[in-house]
């Protein structure tokens, strides 16, 4: 039965260490303005404290955005969001990020290539757009960066057990992913 493509972002499902799934708090400066941030894309650490929307690619991805808590600049009042609105200065945005480097996520690919030929290999994520009606974004495993070599921002460790998804032979099978070493601002070495 072919999968139904219906990307979700990427979604915290365990750890891989046994601790409990949560978030951490980091700003968003009320200076970036310049894209919306939906629950289930992936985010980076800027100077500062703060996370901006991630491109693939990063190499100081910070994790998983999971809402916001801000107070709304034109109302005055504390709103929470499942995403961060375009164009919002507001001054005192407390988002929500699953940023452990343990966590393991549930994603949806956006391609064809057979996923059961995917395990323990790399991809990058694609896609930063969204829902505005229910906040989730649409970020999908990249399938065609498909590469056993030290590149990627995921690594695949095997297959979603979603009835709707599961197809390792069709387009859009949901997988289970962690971040790689050196694309986790937690895994690296350096700072920023």
């Amino acid at each position: 039965m072919a999968n139904k493509d219906a990307a979700f972002g990427f979604r915290p499902a365990r750890s891989m260490s046994g601790g409990e799934i949560r978030t951490e708090e980091y700003s968003i400066a009320s200076t970036y303005t310049t894209a919306a941030i939906y629950t289930g894309q992936v985010v980076e650490l800027v100077a500062g404290g703060g996370i901006e929307a991630a491109a693939a690619g990063d190499t100081q991805q910070g994790g998983v955005f999971g809402g916001v808590f801000y107070t709304d600049p034109t109302t005055s009042k504390p709103t929470y969001s499942a995403y961060w609105p375009t164009s919002t200065a507001a001054t005192d945005a407390v988002a929500s990020v699953y940023a452990d480097p343990n966590l393991v996520f549930e994603a949806q690919h956006d391609g064809s290539a057979t996923v059961a030929n995917n395990n323990n290999a790399n991809h990058d994520f694609v896609g930063v757009a969204g829902s505005t009606t229910t906040g989730l974004s649409t970020s999908e495993i990249d399938t065609s960066t498909y590469t056993t070599t030290a590149s990627g921002g995921f690594r695949q460790i095997g297959f979603s057990k979603d009835p709707d998804n599961s197809d390792t032979s069709s387009a859009n099978a949901n997988a289970y992913v962690m971040f790689n070493t050196g694309e986790h601002a937690y895994k690296l070495i350096t700072g920023l």
